[in-house]
């Protein structure tokens, strides 16, 4: 029996990377996507749907507002931009609350518990994590110049601060994103990534060289903050 889905976002971009994500899921049918949550709850009143993918911050009726309003609501998944709503989000009975831009990795995990909250055999979630493994490939999806630019995190060689924005340099390009560095910390893969300055996420395996106070990577020089100093010491062994 296949689980019946609406996605409900007013960026299509937005849409567009959660109809990709599903893709990965033969138990899926995605039988609307809608704009805003008035088209949605017109959907919602004229046939079963299972699971809802449902961004908080929309114009007009928001998400939760919509979700507040249905008797007999489905399974929904919260997914947005801003983590201010997140509390009121799981008060809701939300699944999952994903936060914009939605790592594959993380979007499986929430699969996960949708799979279990329906009581689906998860075959899929398995086979795409093993894919995912396998292929080493994790992306992102950052807002620039008002679309989605989806990025291989295997192709970022740092991320820096630049106040409201951080800049995310890539092996052939750079991107600048509105988006605090904390947040992106979250999402790259701990494995892979240490922040080792305030303003600086740098990628391990890309450094250079390194000494006490800076390292060298793609022939720059990044600071180490002092309050990083002792995370890069274990992550790169280093006597200061």
């Amino acid at each position: 029996m296949k689980i019946k889905a609406i996605l409900v976002d007013d960026e299509p971009h937005a849409i567009e990377v959660l109809d990709n994500y599903l893709r990965n899921f033969n138990e899926i049918e995605i039988v609307a996507r809608c704009q805003d949550a008035i088209q949605a709850f017109q959907v919602l009143q004229q046939q079963k749907v299972d699971l809802m993918f449902l961004d908080v911050k929309m114009p007009g009726l928001t998400g939760t507002e919509l979700l507040r309003s249905l008797k007999t609501p489905p399974k929904v998944v919260f997914t947005t931009a801003y983590q201010d709503y997140a509390v009121e989000g799981f008060d809701l009975n939300a699944v999952d609350y994903l936060l914009k831009p939605i790592p594959f990795e993380r979007f499986l995990r929430a699969m996960d518990k949708v799979f279990t909250g329906l009581n689906v055999t998860n075959q899929s979630v398995s086979i795409a994590q093993k894919a995912a493994v396998s292929n080493q490939d994790i992306f992102l999806y950052l807002k620039v110049d008002r679309k989605m630019v989806k990025v291989n995190v295997n192709d970022i060689f740092w991320v820096e601060s630049l106040r409201d924005y951080i800049k995310v340099v890539l092996k052939d390009k750079v991107l600048i994103t509105k988006q605090k560095i904390s947040l992106l910390e979250e999402l790259l893969p701990e494995d892979n990534f240490i922040r080792v300055h305030r303003s600086f996420i740098v990628a391990v395996d890309k450094v250079e060289s390194y000494h006490a106070h800076k390292i060298e990577i793609a022939g720059k020089e990044l600071p180490i903050g002092r309050n990083f100093r002792n995370d890069c010491q274990r992550r790169f062994k280093l006597t200061f």
